[in-house]
């Protein structure tokens, strides 16, 4: 009978050391009560608190086991790109009216210089400028058979291979500026606004006209054989490839002009300018097919004039880096 009230009195004086929540002395204190004893209130705590949230969550998350939504209506997706910092630029005109296009910016637009002289020509002498004129103009044959009066149609050819050699000629430049440790003088942002201009007239046109399945297979083919000849001759011969895109565009302003000379004479409908043109060279909201050919014309110029100038300073025994790019030549 001792025993058992010795023992009694043991467990009530020891108890509320071992199986206290929160030691505040003796062994606990110094950490030497087993840590079963000290974690197990704790854990049967916890679990107790995850039982009650379980029990007070929606029918649907305790069945389905969804994920809650985040708040006003952001899914996990918009939580990702937000996670980067990217958010997309809300941008107005001039107007106040919301900005709609994603392939060019407000501060990409101008106003193109219609007052360009279009009669400029390079008279061919060397060797190099007369096999790049003559050049040119085989290409004239099959382009007259083949579109004929079609303009439009024309238009989308030109423009997906006038693009190519800003863009290629923009490229080599950049890879010497890197390998040879220099600068280019302003003259791989020349060449690549350029190529960007020109495609900006394949985005217009394509509002114009709809190219057809054997324009597209011809565009294909002929991408794939300019893209690399023109890689080879800017290699070869930068002044040769320059002078050939002079010549090019000299023909662009021919072919234009053509197109302007239908429109007006009715044989083409003049019809309302396409809304990005519009934007693109801030053109009257009033503005017609007639005022996109002539602004598309005055930019063909003005890479006719860039060209011809570039392969001068070749000529000239000079590098492109030495001398300033016309940046911004519309």
């Amino acid at each position: 009978m001792s025993s058992r009230m010795a023992g009694a009195a043991l467990l009530r004086h020891l108890g509320p050391r071992l199986f206290a929540a929160e030691p505040v002395s003796g062994l606990a204190a110094r950490g030497l009560v087993p840590a079963a004893a000290r974690i197990l209130p704790a854990a049967r705590m916890s679990s107790a608190a995850a039982e009650a949230t379980k029990e007070a969550a929606p029918p649907e998350q305790h069945q389905h086991g969804e994920k809650p939504k985040a708040a006003d209506g952001q899914d996990n997706k918009k939580g990702i790109v937000s996670y980067w910092g990217i958010e997309p630029r809300k941008l107005v005109k001039e107007d106040g009216a919301e900005w709609r296009w994603f392939c060019f910016r407000p501060w990409d637009t101008y106003r193109s210089d219609t007052s360009i002289d279009l009669k400029k020509h390079h008279e061919p002498r060397a060797l190099p400028d007369k096999l790049a004129y003559w050049l040119v103009k085989s290409l004239v044959v099959p382009k007259q058979l083949f579109f004929q009066r079609r303009h439009a149609s024309h238009a989308l050819l030109l423009e997906t291979v006038a693009a190519v050699p800003g863009m290629v000629g923009g490229m080599l430049l950049h890879l010497r500026s890197l390998r040879r440790f220099e600068q280019s003088g302003g003259w791989i942002r020349a060449l690549l606004e350029e190529a960007e201009n020109e495609r900006m007239h394949l985005m217009t046109f394509l509002e114009v006209a709809q190219p057809k399945w054997w324009e597209r297979a011809l565009v294909l083919a002929a991408q794939g054989v300019y893209f690399n000849a023109y890689f080879v001759a800017y290699l070869a011969s930068p002044k040769f490839a320059h002078r050939f895109v002079g010549y090019l565009e000299e023909e662009a302003v021919h072919s234009y002009t053509e197109y302007l000379k239908d429109l007006e004479a009715g044989i083409i409908e003049n019809t309302p300018a396409p809304a990005i043109a519009i934007d693109y060279w801030r053109l009257p909201a009033d503005a017609r097919l007639k005022d996109v050919v002539t602004v598309v014309r005055a930019d063909e110029a003005h890479h006719r004039d860039v060209n011809h100038f570039a392969s001068d300073i070749h000529y000239q025994g000079m590098k492109l880096k030495d001398t300033p790019a016309p940046l911004g030549y519309h």
